[in-house]
């Protein structure tokens, strides 16, 4: 479960096996089934995911009920409430596993103590935030700049495997349109 983990840090900082040893120490493992919840709002986020196998949403839900996907987590990507980490308030946010998936869970107090044994992590996480909060900028100039069908296409185009993976409501949520419009937008492409 491990190995997903180094390789991705390995793509920023070179670890040796006994260092690989001790990223293992602050990590747990965590099997969550489909639709479990390992943040709901009101709470306070205290842990980061890096998913091994499957697939987190991150969202929150409007005064009127409907619900807002921020942010999908896959293979090897991270996902947390990272303003709730940061200023220890309440989450606006939940997070929901998609399907059954394979996690790897860092607390913040584990972070501190890793980061105080292997300070070249830093690297490593700070790379990974300019990265996150990048696909953000980007993200929110395809929002203003693209319409509807140019953002669902491009989507498509970057991750076609993942569209596959997630009910179409929930792709509409992510992109802002609803369900029905982005089944007239796939049937278009097809």
């Amino acid at each position: 479960m491990f190995t997903g983990l180094v390789k991705h840090i390995s793509k920023y900082v070179s670890l040796t096996a006994e260092e690989e040893l001790i990223v293992a120490e602050y990590f747990r493992p965590e099997t969550v089934n489909k639709k479990q919840y390992l943040l709901s709002e009101g709470e306070i986020c205290s842990t980061q995911y890096f998913v091994t196998q499957g697939c987190l949403r991150m969202y929150f839900i409007k005064d009127n009920g409907s619900e807002h996907i921020v942010q999908f987590g896959i293979d090897n990507w991270w996902l947390a409430d990272y303003m709730s980490i940061d200023t220890r308030q309440p989450s606006g946010f939940y997070i929901q596993a998609v399907e059954k998936s394979e996690l790897l869970t860092l607390s913040v107090a584990n972070q501190e103590k890793l980061l105080e044994r292997l300070p070249k992590l830093e690297r490593y996480f700070m790379r990974v935030m300019q990265k996150g909060f990048g696909a953000f900028q980007m993200r929110i100039r395809y929002l203003f700049d693209m319409t509807s069908e140019e953002q669902y296409n491009l989507f498509v185009d970057r991750f076609p495997g993942f569209v596959q993976r997630v009910p179409q409501y929930m792709l509409a949520s992510y992109l802002g349109v609803t369900p029905e419009f982005l089944s007239k937008i796939r049937g278009k492409k097809r």
